[in-house]
């Protein structure tokens, strides 16, 4: 049955509500006018949520991949708007999430003259392993467009997630089209063949001190809960790679902690440790693998089992023992057929690994403001389904280290935070998050630097009407007047010798309420449980304005001590 024909601006809309998108998130541009004009036709199934900054919006699609399993999308003009954005794609590439970017173009006849704000955009996001986009497609006809579409959600979901561009021709938006749009794309599942999961356990039946670390994108509540009866089967301890602490119940008691970053010392010298290390759905990249230390590279000290959806992946970097290419989630149902014998010899192990992690969640009390603590107090206070968003900084090792997380078979992501390590993510992902899902909190944590990459978003949140249903939308502005990090770099390798990294900030609170939020400032612990009881009965989002001393690093050391430390080393 041919369709009846309109303007392959509505036709692409029309294409994505086939693909069972109901929000995109952007800046409008010029170059794809028609294809606004067809949200505006189909605003009933649809919504264009406009952001205030491309890079913000492509954060907002990022989040929106994350938490729904199917590609984020979002909309920007040509040049400038295209290169603004690619921030969010980086980070959707290096966290594999499902995301497609749709760019307009110049018109076809002005093509290769160097048009206004005319880019390349195939050499600009460069496909391939260390690119930022799986595929670009540039669109040359009408009547081609829902193959365009199709292949990209194809693309964005098979093996790997990541993310896809889509090129749009101005002129070719407004051009007629009778084309059909085609059903809706479910990624294909690989299974791991029966051969390697025999080597696998006769693996683990030998092995003294195994361990498992989790994460990745793709997962699904199912396949959590598979890698969870995998791991009670063998009582494995679990680590999660890092920035995807949802992926194993972070409550469960063979939880060893996250692999990443600041990593407990004690769980860095149990991988280093092991004998057998089971890698499944992770890229094992430099923060998971401390610096490729915890597994040397290219030959770890320990048998390695690299399980992963992306065939570019493996055998990339670790000349594994074993290597199983399978869906994530259909790998973790395999393991968990894997019969384990009736005795173990690492139960100690194991528990001694969950004692560790406990452990690493008792504080060492600061004054006047202690991180931890407040982190422990959003726990005990906020809904448990709740999500918490970071950007990049020192600040987010408290919520790292102290924050536990319900494994996504209970209530989905919970963690949105970039393996990527770029800044100013969080605002928009809450806000994302907070459209997505009206009924759930959501707490964002974001540094004073951090904040102020993305902070003009606060009114897309006012205008759309974010932490305003049941669930409350809450950030926490941790103000140190400091690029914490590179402050922390700069101590440890030039001591005293500060050079731009001090922060001049504004008021955050009345910065807040200018956008429409409440907001308070909060300068002493004892200070934040009214602060947060406030927010999670308040009418409307809240900013929470945190005053951390600049001495206050990281969640194990201060600036001072490692000033003298490194003045002690070059004496």
């Amino acid at each position: 049955m041919t369709a009846p024909s309109r303007i392959a601006g509505h036709l692409l809309v029309e294409a994505l509500i086939a693909q069972g998108i109901d929000t995109v998130f952007g800046v409008p541009g010029e170059s794809y006018l028609a294809v606004l004009d067809g949200f505006h036709e189909h605003r009933e199934r649809i919504r264009f949520v406009a952001c205030r900054q491309e890079g913000g919006a492509a954060f907002m699609a990022e989040a929106q991949g994350k938490l729904s399993g199917r590609p984020g999308i979002c909309f920007v003009t040509r040049g400038p708007g295209a290169t603004n954005a690619s921030i969010g794609l980086h980070t959707a590439f290096q966290d594999s999430t499902p995301m497609i970017l749709f760019v307009g173009q110049v018109a076809s006849d002005q093509r290769d003259r160097e048009a206004f704000q005319e880019l390349d955009y195939r050499q600009v996001f460069g496909p391939g392993t260390l690119g930022m986009a799986k595929w670009v497609g540039e669109v040359q006809s009408a009547d081609r467009l829902p193959e365009y579409v199709a292949r990209a959600f194809h693309t964005a979901l098979q093996g790997r997630p990541g993310p896809v561009v889509i090129v749009l021709p101005e002129d070719l938006l407004t051009t007629p089209s009778a084309a059909p749009v085609l059903p809706r794309v479910e990624s294909a599942q690989a299974w791991p063949a029966p051969e390697p999961l025999r080597d696998l356990r006769a693996m683990l039946v030998v092995a003294q001190r195994p361990f498992v670390i989790a994460g990745g994108g793709g997962w699904d509540a199912e396949g959590a809960r598979a890698l969870q009866r995998f791991a009670e089967n063998w009582q494995l301890p679990v680590g999660c790679g890092f920035r995807f602490q949802d992926s194993f119940d972070n409550h469960h008691p063979l939880y060893a902690g996250d692999v990443g970053i600041a990593i407990n010392p004690k769980l860095a010298a149990r991988v280093r440790e092991a004998d057998l290390v089971i890698a499944l759905g992770v890229r094992l990249g430099e923060m998971t693998t401390g610096g490729y230390t915890l597994l040397e590279a290219p030959r770890p000290q320990q048998k390695l089992v690299h399980v992963h959806a992306g065939a570019e992946e493996l055998g990339r970097v670790y000349a594994a023992d074993l290597l199983l290419q399978a869906s994530v989630n259909n790998a973790a149902k395999a393991l968990e057929s894997l019969a384990a014998p009736p005795q173990l010899a690492w139960r100690a192990w194991s528990e001694a690994a969950a004692a560790d992690f406990a452990a690493n969640r008792m504080p060492q009390p600061v004054e006047p403001l202690d991180m931890a603590q407040v982190m422990l107090t959003l726990e005990r206070l906020v809904p448990e389904n709740s999500v918490f968003t970071n950007g990049a900084g020192n600040y987010s090792g408290w919520l790292h280290r102290y924050v536990r997380y319900r494994g996504l078979q209970h209530h989905g992501r919970t963690q949105l935070a970039p393996t990527s390590g770029a800044m100013g993510y969080g605002v928009p992902a809450a806000i994302a998050a907070s459209l997505l899902y009206p009924d759930r909190t959501v707490i964002n944590v974001a540094g004073d630097g951090d904040f102020l990459m993305t902070g003009q978003e606060l009114a897309t949140a006012t205008g759309y009407g974010a932490g305003r249903g049941a669930g409350k939308l809450i950030s926490l502005v941790v103000d140190n007047g400091s690029y914490g990090t590179i402050r922390m770099h700069q101590e440890r390798e030039f001591p005293g010798r500060v050079s731009g990294s001090d922060l001049f900030n504004p008021d955050f609170a009345a910065l807040a309420r200018a956008y429409g939020w409440n907001a308070s400032k909060v300068e002493r612990t004892e200070q934040f449980e009214l602060a947060l009881r406030e927010a999670l009965s308040a009418s409307g989002p809240t900013l929470i304005h945190l005053k951390l001393d600049t001495n206050v690093s990281t969640t194990r050391t201060t600036l001072s001590a490692i000033r003298e430390a490194a003045l002690k080393r070059s004496a």
